[in-house]
């Protein structure tokens, strides 16, 4: 018999409407018992309730209009949702019926260490929405993984034969920004995008006015937290997205390749009395931190959730464990982890590791955490707290994106001028023409990016004894990254290699933006190798962005979060890498057009499909090495 509770301590009232349908109005009002020692409403139902749709009724005092509101709400534990999630609707995720077939004894890919994974960061749309090997009603969606024979699958199955172990889903839970009714979106026309030249202003243009009709988002705008996302659903109304989902997880798992969700607690995409606010519906002022004026602190870009408070770390610990028991979940990467409190994570680890093959189906302990440790806005320097930033992970198992030797090998970072160069990009060897530092300034740069190199290729372990240019060893915690120290952890697997991800340009992007004008595209090609190289070869886990290996481009694109297919197109024909298809949007990327310009009309640099083949050749054989030896995937700090 399904009971509902909801946690509204504040609500002078809480009704549940109940709806036969996504659309008709409620066939029954009920109000909620509430327990006044624990603040929880509670609607008990009988078997009839099954696949019913259910809205909160909250009646509470809401500051900002200093009233009491009658809020009608969706549920924050919602397990599955209506069409663009109007209205949550009451499932048993232990219902058979929204299994795949041998759900319950679906079999893990072996993974003996952490140190054993290399990741790899796929964004579900992009997989499949131009490959035409997969039925057109399920290109972009979770169903797409379970065409074992198509083009991308084939890719994907190819790399894992090779060492890849992990996919890493870009968001995939339930999106505020995306129109999940087909009808409704407007979609650009490929063939009129495809005619203009290779450097026009014309195809950002043309995509401007859709950046919101169409169905393209990266995710990062929560709206439900434990719910898959409608969009990537044949049918978004409905549980349909449950059973697709987990034939998703069990077709990637059955060509050797563990699942990773990116998961976004640190904020949502509304708060207050918005449309698509949700909690601030239900509990005003609490789930979400506050700065000193009461108002919701926004230093995500977003509406920052406070799980330093005791409900709201409840809420992303009951999400987490209902993604790994409920969907076999195989590992999750924490969006701005470092505006968690390093306590919430530790109890997130926790939370995983009570979970059993015996008693819930999964081993949580083989279950992977990591995320961004980034250390800014209002939690920095531990100012609410002692947060999950990189400088205090060390010693939790808890992994973190290793951004020295990022910069390092590229060159700059990612506020820097994108012609910076770096060790893979001609540093003092070739410069290019927007060089301005002396050879002295630049082989003193160099020299302090081989330390940071040097020390990511140790595990970026803080006490390991690392020989500085000038003779001296010190702990690698001596070395300084922009005046913080450059290693921090305590553990190989706290440390997690990469030069490219989804955020700023791919890989051979900023090879491209960054290279001298002499090198030839064959040179390049080796920097984008030697890049894959220095992350394959690290001690810690290795993380690459999907189409690494096919030196991907978003025709230098630096935040394609809402560029639409077009820029951020993957080609698993392996004829185009997507290469100067036109300036990158406007947006972020117009100060940067009068160097781009010039790159993206030279039609030497395009990549062909014998490059591209060869890059994946190199990829895989990188894998392979990795995977030849142990040496590579050392498991302490005192192995390395």
């Amino acid at each position: 018999k399904p009971t509902l509770r909801v946690w509204a301590p504040t609500a002078r009232s809480v009704q549940l409407h109940l709806y036969d349908d996504a659309t008709t109005t409620a066939d029954a009002v009920i109000a909620m018992m509430r327990d006044d020692q624990s603040g929880v409403w509670t609607a008990a139902g009988d078997a009839s309730w099954k696949g019913k749709f259910y809205l909160y009724e909250v009646d509470v005092y809401v500051r900002s209009a200093n009233k009491v509101e009658k809020n009608l709400v969706t549920d924050p534990y919602s397990f599955s949702l209506s069409t663009n999630s109007t209205r949550s609707q009451i499932v048993d995720l232990n219902d058979a019926a929204l299994q795949p077939p041998d759900w319950t004894q679906l079999a893990k890919p072996v993974l003996n260490a952490p140190e054993d994974a290399v990741i790899y960061e796929l964004h579900v749309r992009d997989f499949s929405i131009f490959d035409e090997t997969v039925p057109e009603a399920e290109r972009g969606t979770f169903k797409a993984f379970t065409e074992l024979n198509s083009n991308g699958m084939q890719h994907l199955k190819r790399l894992a034969d090779a060492g890849l172990t992990h996919v890493h889903l870009l968001p995939a839970f339930d999106i505020a920004t995306i129109e999940e009714d087909k009808t409704k979106r407007e979609e650009p026309d490929n063939v009129e995008l495809a005619s203009f030249p290779r450097d026009s202003e014309q195809q950002q243009a043309l995509l401007e006015p859709l950046r919101d009709k169409d169905g393209y988002n990266w995710g990062y705008d929560p709206f439900h937290y434990t719910v898959p996302e409608g969009s990537y659903a044949t049918d978004p109304n409905g549980p349909t997205r449950i059973v697709e989902f987990r034939e998703m997880v069990q077709a990637l798992n059955q060509i050797g390749l563990r699942v990773v969700m990116d998961v976004v607690y640190n904020h949502t995409n509304a708060s207050g009395q918005s449309a698509k606010s949700v909690l601030d519906k239900i509990v005003p002022g609490y789930y979400h931190r506050l700065n000193t004026k009461g108002d919701v602190e926004m230093s995500t870009c977003c509406q920052n959730t406070a799980t330093e408070h005791n409900m709201m770390e409840k809420l992303m610990i009951d999400s987490v464990v209902t993604w790994a028991r409920d969907y076999k979940v195989d590992g999750f990467r924490f969006d701005i982890m470092g505006h968690h409190l390093l306590s919430n994570m530790v109890n997130v680890r926790t939370a995983l590791d009570t979970l059993t093959p015996e008693k819930d189906g999964v081993d949580g302990k083989s279950i992977y955490v990591y995320g961004e440790g980034w250390d800014f806005g209002e939690m920095a320097k531990n100012a609410r707290g002692v947060n999950a930033s990189q400088l205090n992970i060390g010693g939790t198992g808890l992994g973190v994106f290793n951004d020295r030797l990022r910069d390092a090998a590229r060159g700059g970072g990612p506020f820097a001028p994108l012609p910076e160069q770096g060790f893979i990009t001609g540093l003092l060897e070739t410069p290019n023409d927007f060089e301005v530092r002396s050879p002295d300034e630049q082989e003193a740069r160099l020299i302090e990016y081989h330390d940071w190199i040097r020390a990511s290729l140790a595990g970026n372990l803080r006490d390991f004894p690392l020989q500085k240019a000038n003779g001296d060893v010190v702990p690698a915690e001596n070395i300084k990254y922009n005046g913080a120290p450059a290693a921090y952890t305590l553990d190989p697997q706290e440390n997690i290699n990469y030069v490219s991800a989804h955020d700023n340009e791919t890989l051979f992007d900023a090879v491209q933006a960054k290279a001298s004008a002499s090198a030839s595209l064959a040179d390049r090609i080796r920097m984008n190798n030697l890049g894959i190289d220095l992350v394959m070869l690290g001690q810690g886990i290795p993380f690459f962005h999907a189409g690494d290996e096919l030196l991907r481009s978003k025709s230098l694109d630096r935040n394609s979060y809402n560029s639409g297919d077009w820029f951020n197109r993957l080609d698993f024909t392996y004829q185009s890498n997507n290469w100067a298809v036109g300036l990158p949007p406007q947006g972020d990327n117009k100060d940067k057009w009068p160097i781009i310009q010039p790159l993206l009309a030279d039609e030497t640099l395009k990549p062909s499909r014998a490059d591209i083949l060869g890059a994946l050749l190199h990829f895989e054989e990188m894998l392979k090495i990795r995977q030849s030896s142990r040496l590579f995937r050392l498991e302490t700090s005192a192995a390395v």
